[in-house]
């Protein structure tokens, strides 16, 4: 009994060192991304960041770091809203067709009109499927623009995903389920008694794909790298 605690000790005592002598996430990736850009290796860089940027630095320092946050795998929601989208803005397309034809053809009846009470009716007539029309058109456009946009943040936040977790295009990728990390980390760096500031943004997904029940674990990357002062 008294060497089974023993054990148990000495493997809770092994977790502790092994746990307090890992280092953060945060300097592992900048160690070597500002070891990259000092060498001035794009293709390292390419490697742990979406949009690269040289971070010359003799020396650095981190001055800040946001705790980890974390929040759900959005693709698939977004992949869900970007196939409503397409599928209203399909139907729009046949409405606002429509309504241009019938105002075309009620402009043609004007044209033909004779008498001033028939001229009066056309008339009246294009006018309300003139309004009609820049109405269904206006809200075909506003659909059009929330169509482009969520499709943009789709395909972002699929890309993303594929660099994170780099195992290429997955076919399945929006269908996956999990959890996305976060941390936004600010460092000073001094090079030619030159000192700069830099905000970096940082993500990790881990995911599963539930139909194989097999997990998908990212790695943490840059996603984008700001220049504060």
């Amino acid at each position: 009994m008294k060497r089974k605690s023993l054990s148990l000790i000495g493997i809770i005592l092994l977790l502790w060192v092994m746990q307090s002598c890992s280092s953060p996430p945060e300097d592992q990736i900048l160690k070597k991304y500002i070891h990259a850009s000092n060498m001035g290796d794009r293709t390292t860089l390419s490697t742990m960041a979406l949009e690269p940027v040289l971070i010359e630095a003799e020396s650095w320092e981190i001055t800040s770091v946001t705790e980890e946050n974390v929040e759900l795998y959005t693709l698939p929601e977004l992949n869900k809203k970007e196939v409503g989208f397409k599928k209203q803005q399909e139907e729009s397309i046949i409405t606002t067709v429509e309504a241009k034809g019938d105002l075309d053809d009620a402009e043609f009846e004007l044209e033909r009109a004779r008498t001033r009470a028939a001229k009066r009716a056309a008339q009246k007539k294009v006018d309300e499927l003139k309004t009609r029309y820049e109405e269904i058109y206006a809200n075909h456009q506003k659909l059009q623009t929330d169509y482009n946009v969520v499709k943009a943040d789709a395909a972002r936040e699929e890309s993303i995903t594929n660099f994170s977790l780099g195992a290429g295009d997955l076919p399945n990728i929006r269908e996956l389920t999990g959890e996305v990390h976060f941390k936004e980390v600010e460092i000073k760096t001094v090079a030619k008694s030159e000192t700069k500031n830099y905000k970096l943004y940082l993500r990790k997904y881990n995911l599963k794909d539930e139909t194989l029940n097999l997990p998908r674990r990212g790695r943490w990357i840059i996603v984008k790298i700001e220049v504060t002062s």
